[in-house]
């Protein structure tokens, strides 16, 4: 249990250090990139800049609050939650749908703030995306590199929402961002009897962890 639990910390601290633009782009030109890929090129060179500022990367309360911002603009809870909890989601009170999204979405950024300053050394590499100009869903395919290491392979699903591509899922090595906490979420709510139990369980973590950074 332990050993899933650091393995899906580190995927998810991963995930957003991509997503958010910790791990730099190699240099490419935007005109060759698709809109998809360009979302998360624009925001990596954006993000940058932040890293730089010694003060700001300290500064839990105001990473958290930076991080949620950036990361409601280019990931789609809406879309996420519902996948995460799978069956349950149907049989979920629209409180408790409000509830776990929000909680969920704390619980990504918390762990995500908590990864800030740890991808420095990594570059990435896009590969070729042929899509449609009808494309509302697609997979945008790359490669994180690492001096010394074999290339991990990062698969983003992204969907096309309101006009904006956003990220729902993504597959590091096979391993899918979704999946991994459907099958967590999934095992909790057996052993604990309900959703809602769940759901108070996370909102506890949530309130410690961010009380203990804190302090």
């Amino acid at each position: 249990m332990m050993r899933n639990r650091t393995k899906q910390y580190a995927i998810v601290g991963l995930f957003f250090a991509l997503l958010l633009g910790l791990i730099p782009t190699t240099k490419v030109i935007a005109e060759d990139l698709q809109p998809p890929q360009q979302i998360i090129q624009s925001v990596s060179t954006q993000l940058q800049q932040k890293l730089k500022d010694k003060s700001f990367t300290k500064d839990f309360a105001q990473v958290t609050q930076f991080v949620n911002g950036v990361i409601s603009l280019h990931t789609d809870f809406d879309r996420i939650a519902p996948l995460v909890l799978g069956k349950h989601w149907k049989t979920a009170t629209p409180g408790e749908q409000e509830r776990f999204k929000h909680e969920f979405q704390t619980l990504i950024v918390r762990t995500y703030s908590r990864a800030f300053v740890e991808y420095n050394d990594w570059t990435m590499r896009f590969m070729p995306l042929e899509m449609s100009n009808e494309a509302t869903k697609v997979v945008v395919k790359t490669e994180v590199l690492q001096p010394g290491l074999q290339p991990v392979d990062v698969n983003y699903r992204m969907l096309l929402t309101k006009g904006e591509w956003k990220v729902y899922d993504i597959m590091i090595d096979g391993v899918s961002l979704v999946t991994n906490y459907r099958s967590t979420f999934n095992d909790e709510i057996q052993t604990k009897g309900s959703l809602s139990a769940v759901i108070d369980n996370l909102v506890k973590r949530n309130a410690e962890a961010l009380s203990a950074k804190d302090s």
